[in-house]
């Protein structure tokens, strides 16, 4: 027989992933503040191999507008530089000799809307997961009536499963507003 409490724990761990998912897909989206997270699919080629970018330098905000990367052996700056020149990234480094700075560009209003349409079609994608599982949920309760479990205890775990997706999609909508707010804010 379906244990109900096991399904709805289940149910709310992959909601949560869903979630999760969200967070890290808008911190790679660039909205005119330095954000480190924009620099985490950069490989950089250290004594032979491909390396995180974070594994061969020091990278830090030092303000608003500025990631500032430190590398601990000199000698890579040239490949750390190429490397972000050939990433998706979109900024061309300045490096000093010591430092490469990557000055972050004030995006202008049309910019900001495609950026919002952007973090809009990645949360929806969030929501129809938190949907999909609702769904699944709901067809296992279904099913588990026919394996013997009470109706009573079906329509509980039922509205129990219905407040588990009002509380994510919550949420869901909370982080794309937050989103939506930096993203916007001049």
């Amino acid at each position: 027989m379906l244990d109900v409490k096991e399904t709805l724990h289940d149910a709310e761990e992959r909601m949560e992933m869903a979630a999760m998912f969200l967070e890290d897909q808008l911190s790679h989206v660039r909205a005119g503040r330095a954000n480190v997270a924009i620099l985490d699919g950069i490989k950089v080629e250290s004594y032979g191999m491909k390396v995180p970018l974070n594994q061969v330098a020091t990278v830090t905000t030092p303000d608003a507008r500025t990631i500032a990367i430190k590398p601990w052996d000199k000698k890579s700056i040239r490949t750390i530089e190429k490397a972000i020149m050939d990433s998706d990234v979109g900024i061309t480094p300045d490096n000093n000799g010591e430092v490469i700075r990557l000055a972050i560009p004030q995006p202008t209003e049309e910019r900001r809307r495609e950026l919002t349409k952007q973090c809009n079609k990645i949360a929806e994608k969030a929501k129809i997961e938190v949907r999909n599982v609702r769904g699944d949920i709901k067809e296992k309760l279904k099913k588990a009536i026919k394996d013997g479990l009470s109706e009573d205890l079906e329509k509980d775990a039922e509205n129990d499963l219905q407040k588990l997706h009002d509380k994510f999609i919550a949420k869901l909508e909370k982080l794309i507003e937050e989103k939506t707010k930096e993203i916007m804010t001049v």
